[in-house]
């Protein structure tokens, strides 16, 4: 007869070891050991019963003392138990939930949907906040049956299948695993006469109305708003509600173009007024405003006006209003206004301007370059 092997040998565990520690060791050798895990291998199975045994013994305190003091002779006579049962569940099932045969598996009712709604936005309405009424479709309780999917005046009864654990053991052997009663889909219960409103899902669809506060300063996206919690679709029985989420969408305004906290906008203005200056009228998100442009504007330049742009949406502060210029050539002129730019344009034959200027002598600059490459290149 083969000499058994010391049990703390067998876990790999020293004397002093605390039943913490045992019970640990035990579970990586009975996980990997296993014959469920190893089909057909002899030497797993004898670990595996080696394992359970040693366990046994040295998880009982009267076991342990007398095996401490007389080793294997001082458990003769005493009666052990068949390592082949599935009597070790226990010890796994709490590392492992109730996968091994636990008394759980009921599933817990469903907390309500999330939801998810498109609030569209006008620039202006983001500009200066506002109040938006929604409406929105979600789930609410059944009042029939309240909530239960029971025709009102009777009950659910226990499913057979699983007899109501809501869960039930597949698989042979010890190595078992739970799954979710497929009859009654983890609830434990069978709804036999269904509630004739929600047909026995305890909830209907209906619509819902609220006023949402919309801060200055979203953009688009989501999270820009806060979730308003509870406000989502009710859960099963009395399971809590879901949310409800936004997700901003913003309109292309006419005039602004966002960037960021900034807002961009074209302006176009006369070229008298480029060139002489003055007041001209700008739009912006409160209404129209007066800037005193400087004389000798360029088309596509652009003036920065302060404090004029969006709101931040956290800090409160103003981004900047930026207004291209686009300095605009009149295609229809009255036989005045012809006769003025006729008269300017006999003054720029003779007054040209440094800008003008410097460009002509560029390209005089260009063409005689030009011609001396031409000429040495020739007497080369």
């Amino acid at each position: 007869m083969a000499t058994k092997r010391c049990y703390y040998e067998v876990l790999g565990v020293a004397k002093d070891v605390d039943p913490g520690d045992l019970k640990r060791a035990y579970r990586t050798l009975a996980m990997k050991y296993h014959p469920d895990r190893n089909n057909g291998d002899t030497e797993a199975a004898t670990r595996f019963k080696e394992a359970a045994e040693a366990y046994e013994v040295l998880s009982d305190e009267e076991k342990r003392a007398r095996y401490d003091r007389y080793g294997h002779a001082g458990l003769e006579g005493m009666q052990m138990p068949d390592f082949s049962g599935a009597n070790f569940a226990d010890i796994l099932g709490d590392l492992f939930g109730s996968v091994f045969g636990g008394q759980g598996g009921r599933r817990e009712a469903a907390s309500g949907d999330d939801l998810l709604y498109g609030l569209d936005l006008t620039l202006a309405e983001a500009y200066h906040g506002c109040t938006k009424t929604i409406t929105f479709p979600r789930d609410e309780v059944c009042e029939e049956c309240k909530g239960s999917g029971c025709k009102p005046g009777t009950k659910p009864s226990r499913c057979q299948q699983c007899q109501g654990k809501g869960a039930v053991l597949m698989g042979n052997g010890f190595f078992r695993v739970q799954q979710t009663c497929r009859t009654c889909r983890g609830r434990g219960v069978i709804i036999t006469d269904l509630c004739g409103t929600c047909k026995g899902n305890g909830r209907i669809r209906a619509k819902r109305t609220l006023q949402v506060r919309v801060p200055p300063g979203v953009d688009n996206g989501q999270r820009q708003l806060p979730p308003l919690r509870g406000e989502g679709s009710a859960g099963e029985g009395s399971a809590a509600r879901g949310d409800l989420y936004f997700e901003i969408r913003i309109q292309e305004h006419s005039l602004f173009r966002r960037e960021g906290d900034h807002l961009i906008c074209q302006v176009p203005i006369s070229i008298s007024q480029a060139a002489l200056g003055g007041p001209i009228e700008v739009p912006t998100l409160d209404g129209p405003m007066t800037y005193e442009l400087k004389r000798g504007f360029q088309s596509h330049e652009h003036v920065r006006i302060a404090g004029k742009g969006m709101p931040s949406l956290r800090s409160g502060r103003r981004g900047d209003l930026i207004a291209v210029l686009l300095v605009e050539t009149p295609t229809s002129l009255t036989k005045r206004q012809e006769e003025l730019f006729r008269e300017l344009a006999e003054l720029d034959k003779k007054h040209v301007s440094p800008n003008r200027k410097s460009f002509f002598e560029k390209i005089r600059g260009i063409f005689a370059s030009e011609e001396a490459a031409k000429a040495e290149a020739k007497n080369g």
